[in-house]
């Protein structure tokens, strides 16, 4: 029987994760929560159902937060715990978990207040720019190549390099290496600033507003670069033993766990729901994976969902509801698809969403309702959005990436390593922490959201849905991957989360 001072932990813990997603409990409804939770919990040891907790956040969004919803639900998540389903956590990116990083304590602060305002203020735009640094500085500070050594005495062979500010620049002299972001203060000037001042550079090599370790000289006042790069990846074990108790990623922090064999993703890209062929197409991979002997844990439909832009000139809303609903009747006739799969909606960069701005929200009611009838499992996310599977942490992007940033990209990129463009991008985004390190007057960002875009620790795997070839590589210990345009190319992914096995796949 667990002790006063055990439950009055477990209920401040309960009320930290409503906090996450905006919600304040009252008393008798905490008391009920941790009642109810306590049940269930494992007396030998500090067990915390953080999964089972998760489960009644996401069916409280579809319900009135009053004390009868959170009965009703409790109920709800009891039952769905015994399935197979609860292996698998969505995470909207507007429910993604906000961080600061505190550089006098050196720890990061979690901001358990009210959901960032989507118009934000004016020192939000700053604030944006200030923590995708202190983010990057942090870990950099801990590389073995840049981090000071304990003692003088260090005997280590690996040749340490001491970053300056950009301020110092004026006051020393010879090589020295900088750590800044690339910001065009005026137009065709580049320049090289951290937190403490800024100068022109005389090259760059990736986009604006990407941050680069430099290694350069002061000459007449301009900082000429000798060789520049990104920070340096951590690995992954590295970030979470340093901030063990943090919960970056959203849902919940979990022991490490064995995920079946068996499992599988299947991942298309372009759906266009007005073109036959291609739904035609798509019937014939549903049926091939409704006679496999194990059917995929999960299918991911990116968009976009038209072979036309919604946007104002769009008129055919309604055909595409309709369009939609067609879907989930395809979906349906597969029976054990439909029952033993889930399936994943997520919009593209030219679906009837808000607007353009990232993060974008997820497709409208009024689109799926139809087929929301049919699949009532059907999860309608935003783009990004991340996927826990078990232990195993997964973010989803549809945009074209690869045209973008080649277009944005200051000079052009080196090919000694690699000459793949996805390899390019893939090692951009996983060394920026960040899915979309474009300029903001190229790709807008919600200020108060950007947090939701950050790759911080690195995730397991990253799908970047894009309209170029199909790809796949490894940067680090993490898996990226493109499953190609389906509509125009015919091809998928396969993925198997045990062995973060790639298949790339075509008709």
């Amino acid at each position: 029987m667990s002790t006063i001072g055990e439950r009055e932990r477990r209920k401040k813990k309960i009320q930290r994760k409503f906090k996450n997603r905006g919600y304040h409990l009252k008393v008798g409804d905490l008391d009920l929560i941790a009642d109810h939770f306590q049940q269930d919990a494992d007396e030998e040891a500090d067990h915390f159902p953080h999964e089972a907790i998760d489960q009644l956040l996401n069916l409280l969004q579809k319900e009135s937060f009053d004390a009868e919803s959170i009965q009703r639900c409790l109920g709800s998540a009891k039952e769905e715990s015994t399935t197979s389903a609860s292996s698998l956590l969505f995470i909207d990116a507007f429910m993604v978990p906000k961080y600061r990083y505190d550089a006098v304590t050196k720890r990061f602060i979690i901001l358990e207040d009210m959901p960032p305002l989507v118009h934000g203020e004016a020192s939000a735009k700053t604030e944006l720019y200030r923590e995708r640094f202190m983010l990057l500085k942090q870990r950099v500070s801990r590389s073995e190549y840049f981090s000071r050594p304990e003692f003088d005495s260090d005997t280590t062979q690996i040749k340490k390099h001491e970053i300056s500010s950009v301020q110092s620049l004026m006051f020393q002299v010879g090589r020295k290496w900088v750590m800044g972001m690339i910001s065009q203060l005026e137009d065709g000037h580049f320049y090289l600033e951290d937190l403490s001042a800024s100068y022109k550079i005389t090259t760059g090599f990736f986009t604006e507003n990407t941050i680069i370790l430099a290694d350069g000289e002061m000459k007449n006042g301009i900082f000429q670069v000798i060789t520049c790069g990104f920070p340096p990846l951590e690995e992954r074990i590295k970030t979470l033993k340093t901030h063990s108790e943090y919960d970056f990623f959203g849902g919940s922090l979990q022991e490490e766990m064995v995920i079946p064999e068996s499992s599988s993703f299947v991942i298309l890209s372009d759906i266009w729901l007005d073109d036959e062929e291609v739904l035609g197409k798509l019937e014939t991979v549903l049926d091939g994976f409704e006679r496999d002997e194990k059917v995929p844990t999960l299918f991911v439909l990116m968009g976009n969902f038209c072979s036309r832009p919604c946007n104002l000139s769009f008129a055919c809303y309604s055909s595409l509801r309709q369009q939609f609903g067609e879907l989930g009747r395809m979906i349906g006739k597969h029976r054990r698809l439909k029952e033993e799969s889930r399936f994943l909606f997520i919009p593209g960069p030219d679906d009837a969403c808000h607007s353009t701005v990232l993060p974008s929200c997820g497709l409208p009611n009024y689109l799926t309702k139809e087929l929301r009838d049919v699949i009532p499992n059907a999860i309608i996310l935003s783009n990004p959005c991340r996927v826990k599977f078990y232990n195993q942490e997964i973010v989803f992007f549809r945009q074209d990436l690869v045209y973008r940033m080649r277009r944005s990209c200051l000079i052009t990129p080196s090919f000694e390593e690699t000459d793949d463009p996805f390899e390019h991008l893939a090692c951009t985004i996983v060394q920026q922490s960040h899915l979309c390190p474009l300029p903001l007057m190229v790709q807008p960002i919600i200020w108060n959201y950007d947090h939701s875009l950050r790759l911080y620790p690195t995730p397991h795997t990253i799908v970047l849905g894009d309209k170029s070839e199909q790809k796949e590589c490894k940067i680090g210990e993490t898996a990226c991957l493109n499953p190609g345009s389906f509509a125009t190319d015919c091809t998928f992914v396969l993925y198997r989360p045990s062995t973060q096995h790639v298949q790339l796949s075509a008709l």
